[in-house]
């Protein structure tokens, strides 16, 4: 217990085992931040919001992570969305710093953005972002993060890559509903797996 927060440490014998973060009935190991809306319906994580929401919706994992792999299946349908991840609260309209896997209906899917940091670190192009993500479906990403080398994978392709990164490196997975504008998303498999 370092002030207060539980970071997880499993033994390297357990070390390789996917955990659900999300158990396909209720949002327990979960807390939600001011704004937006999340809710379970038929074994799926819904987030919604409206364009009067200023605060950034987030639904954060109780538990703290430091090297992990997570994989979600999401459907982007209005909204700009992300997967947290190493992130820690604040007090502000955004609600956490840390890195967010960009997760969006239009664009940037798969870019890596540094909130309360450096902003964007990968961005993909417009082209790129093509060849990976699928609109108006599931998607699957995938992110990394051991030590300061993070990687990022939407539906198996590579989209963004950072080494030797100076950024976090522990804090909560988060599902994120963005400030200011309409939002509808969807999640329906979230798991991890430890890797220290």
């Amino acid at each position: 217990m370092i002030a207060g927060i539980c970071i997880v440490n499993i033994h390297a014998s357990s070390a390789q085992k996917w955990i659900n973060l999300f158990n396909g009935k209720d949002l327990t190991g979960w807390h939600a931040l001011p704004g937006g809306n999340w809710k379970v319906e038929k074994g799926v994580i819904a987030g919604t919001s409206t364009a009067d929401e200023k605060k950034h919706g987030l639904l954060l994992t109780d538990s703290v992570f430091g090297d992990f792999e997570v994989e979600i299946s999401y459907k982007a349908v209005k909204g700009n969305s992300g997967l947290y991840f190493r992130a820690e609260k604040v007090q502000d309209d955004v609600g956490v710093y840390g890195f967010q896997a960009e997760i969006d209906p239009e664009k940037d899917a798969g870019g890596l953005y540094e909130t309360g940091g450096r902003t964007w670190v990968v961005k993909p192009t417009p082209e790129q972002v093509k060849t990976w993500y699928k609109p108006n479906q599931w998607n699957t990403m995938k992110v990394r993060a051991v030590g300061k080398d993070i990687t990022v994978w939407v539906n198996g392709k590579e989209t963004a890559k950072l080494t030797n990164d100076p950024g976090r490196t522990a804090g909560r997975i988060g599902l994120q509903l963005h400030g200011g504008m309409d939002m509808e998303v969807y999640f329906r498999k979230v798991r991890i797996r430890n890797l220290e």
